[in-house]
C-alpha cells in the first residue's frame, strides 16, 4: 500500500469515539472509566515495498507490561500539549525516532485497557530512511509487522483464556517470533479495519 493510499483511508482524527471495555469486565476488575489514565501511542507505517507497521517488545524487566508486545509511546504527561505530542515524545524516548520522521495522519479511536489506561492511537507515515535505536532501559526489540499480514481478514485470532478464574478473550496476531496480544492486538485490529474499509466507521468490538 502506498503513501497516498495511507492518507486518504488514515486522514482525520478519532474525535470522541473509544473501544469501550464491555460494563461487565470493567466491573469484574474494578475498573472506574472515569479514573483511567491518558496515554497515546504512535501506529508508525512505512509503507511502499515491506510496508509494515513499527512495533517494539518492552524490557522484561519492567515493572508494567514487561516483556510485551507495544507501540512506541506511555503516558501523557502535563507538559505535552496534545496525544500526538505525547505519542512523539514517546517515540523518541523510547526507540530513538526523530519526530520531523513522521508525517501524521490522524487518530484511530480511543482504547480503554483493563490495566486502567485510556489510549489514544496516533497514525502517522514514517519517512523513507527512518532510524531507530532502542533504548535500552525500556525496549528489547524494534520490529515490523507486514502490512500484508495486517491486510488479511483471516490472521487475526481470537484466544479465550481463564485468568484469576475469570474467562478472557483477546485478540492475537501471527508473528514469526513475538507474540502479539492484547491492547496492541487490539488496535491492530481496528488499523485493519480502516485500512480495508477505505476510512469508514468501525464497529466498537475490538477491546483486548
Amino acid at each position: 500500500m502506498e503513501a497516498a493510499e495511507l492518507r486518504a483511508r488514515l486522514a482525520g482524527c478519532g474525535g470522541d469515539e473509544v473501544s469501550e471495555l464491555p460494563a461487565s469486565l470493567a466491573a469484574s476488575i474494578g475498573l472506574d472509566p472515569a479514573a483511567l489514565v491518558p496515554a497515546a501511542v504512535l501506529v508508525g507505517i512505512v509503507p511502499g515495498p515491506g510496508a509494515g507497521v513499527l512495533l517494539t517488545r518492552r524490557m522484561p524487566t519492567l515493572r508494567q507490561h514487561s516483556g510485551q508486545v507495544s507501540f512506541p509511546g506511555g503516558r501523557i504527561d502535563p507538559g505535552d500539549a496534545s496525544p500526538e505530542a505525547a505519542a512523539l515524545r514517546e517515540a523518541r524516548e523510547e526507540v530513538g525516532l526523530d519526530p520531523d520522521s513522521v508525517e501524521l495522519l490522524g487518530r484511530l479511536p480511543d482504547h480503554m485497557t483493563g490495566t486502567g489506561y485510556r489510549v489514544t492511537p496516533v497514525t502517522g507515515l514514517l519517512s523513507p530512511g527512518f532510524q531507530v535505536a532502542a533504548a535500552p532501559a525500556e525496549v528489547d526489540a524494534v520490529f515490523m509487522l507486514s502490512l500484508a499480514v495486517l491486510l488479511d481478514p483471516a490472521a487475526p485470532r481470537r484466544r479465550s483464556v481463564v485468568i484469576d478464574g475469570r474467562p478472557r478473550s483477546f485478540w492475537v496476531w501471527p508473528h514469526p517470533e513475538h507474540d502479539i496480544w492484547g491492547a496492541t492486538a487490539a488496535i491492530l485490529v481496528v488499523l485493519a479495519r480502516r485500512l480495508r474499509a477505505g476510512g469508514a466507521p468501525l464497529p466498537r468490538d475490538t477491546v483486548g
